[in-house]
């Protein structure tokens, strides 16, 4: 299994990320990553972020906290 990221900007479009990620082999291991980098991944201009799984889409998530959006 690949757990992999996809990055995107305030209008929807994939962004390239600020800190390159690397291919997880657990989805913990793709979560511990982005909770270590979300900051300079939103300063470098990612908005929202997609956790896949082999290519299947298992979740997005804001990387701004509720409110700053």
């Amino acid at each position: 299994m690949a757990w992999t990221w996809r990055f995107e900007g305030s209008d929807g479009a994939e962004v390239q990320p600020a800190v390159e990620p690397e291919e997880f082999t657990t989805q913990g291991d793709a979560e511990s990553w982005i909770g270590e980098f979300y900051k300079p991944l939103a300063e470098g201009g990612a908005d929202k972020v997609t956790l896949f799984e082999d290519g299947t889409e298992i979740y997005g998530m804001s990387l701004h906290p509720a409110g700053e959006e």
